[in-house]
């Protein structure tokens, strides 16, 4: 069953930071986002194993799954390569998965975070990508992918060596176009030559993309008074051709609204708007940040049970205000239910699991220089 395009909504819901309370998800406003996601016309909902500590998932049943019809929305799951130690765990993530989410088959499953190393060589060691187009022929799969956080190279290979792939969700947005580790210009270069379906995470960069210096901001609002900031960043991606669904990780009502408008009547962005961009781009990058997208995947193991993606989100801020007096008020606020940056013992966790591969040890060294002083 080919990808319908004309039947992808543009905008993705993805449930990696949904809205807490105490920390749990917060399930009624949850309920509500999805019921105004669906009555916008949008149905493409991402989830995966990991999200939430396990528990995105669930949510999807109880928030989606347990009170909506089934063929009303499409839901999309990822394996995980870091749980699977022998070849029945594939069979057995999967059938978790199934169970978690309520369902009977997923739309679209991913295998999660190709990268070069370990997780490349854990699906091919297992058979996944053989694995997949079995359980696509069995129904219990619609379309099967990927997500991507590797090289240029490697995603080539992969693509040569598998071409059963549907598609391929890959981070991209206007500030990573020439990241040196993120390379995501040359990574869509790579996809629409191919003419694979692209689906796209991190289009406003885990918020950094949504707050902008009073100077950057001035640039847009210049030209598009009416638009917020992370406006720009989705008509940025959502411009491009080839780009099948672009996922935002939405945490409130709020940005659910924002969103909505962003792609009800979407404009693609007018050359001037674009050459607006490439100056906020330059602007950006002068500035030395953190590359931390928020994923949290750090922090499920962090022995010391630090927040490490708030803690660089301070630094940054702090980078970019460095008199605004609110950035220490929010740190003082964490440490007071998770640990500090100098509580960080250099075990390493963390590295093994960023997507950014980020020197998150060295970070938090320098993070407790400037915040527990």
């Amino acid at each position: 069953m080919a990808i319908e395009l004309d039947k992808m909504p543009k905008l993705g819901f993805g449930l990696m930071r949904l809205p807490e309370q105490d920390g749990q998800i917060d399930h009624e406003q949850v309920c509500r986002m999805d019921d105004r996601y669906l009555q916008s016309g949008m149905n493409y909902f991402d989830t995966a194993y990991v999200y939430h500590g396990g528990r995105s998932e669930v949510e999807a049943r109880e928030a989606l799954v347990k009170r909506h019809p089934r063929e009303s929305f499409m839901l999309a799951t990822k394996l995980p390569a870091w749980e699977i130690k022998k070849e029945e765990d594939v069979e057995r993530l999967f059938a978790e998965q199934l169970e978690r989410a309520g369902v009977d088959y997923f739309d679209f499953y991913l295998l999660h975070s190709i990268e070069d190393g370990s997780n490349y060589d854990t699906y091919v060691k297992y058979d996944c990508f053989s694995w997949g187009v079995k359980k696509k022929a069995e129904g219990k799969i619609r379309h099967f992918g990927f997500s991507f956080h590797g090289s240029p190279e490697l995603l080539v290979k992969v693509l040569d060596e598998h071409p059963e792939v549907e598609f391929v969700q890959i981070q991209l947005n206007y500030l990573d176009r020439t990241n040196p580790v993120v390379r995501s210009q040359q990574l869509y270069d790579i996809l629409h030559e191919r003419n694979i379906p692209i689906i796209v995470m991190e289009p406003v960069r885990g918020g950094m993309l949504a707050n902008m210096t009073p100077e950057n901001e001035a640039k847009f609002k210049a030209r598009q008074p009416e638009r917020s900031v992370a406006s720009w960043a989705l008509r940025f991606v959502g411009s491009l051709p080839g780009v099948m669904t672009i996922l935002s990780g939405m945490s409130s009502e709020e940005q659910m609204e924002d969103n909505i408008r962003t792609f009800t009547g979407f404009e693609p962005l007018a050359d001037d708007e674009l050459e607006i961009v490439n100056e906020v781009t330059d602007a950006i990058l002068a500035i030395p940040q953190i590359g931390c997208t928020a994923c949290k995947y750090c922090c499920d193991g962090c022995p010391m049970h630090i927040s490490i993606p708030d803690v660089f989100r301070t630094v940054n801020t702090l980078r970019r205000y460095p008199d605004d007096w609110r950035s220490k008020n929010f740190y003082n606020g964490l440490v007071k239910r998770f640990g500090k940056a100098s509580d960080c013992i250099a075990c390493g966790q963390c590295e093994s699991v960023c997507p950014q591969h980020l020197p998150i040890i060295d970070l938090m060294r320098d993070a407790a220089d400037v915040l527990d002083q």
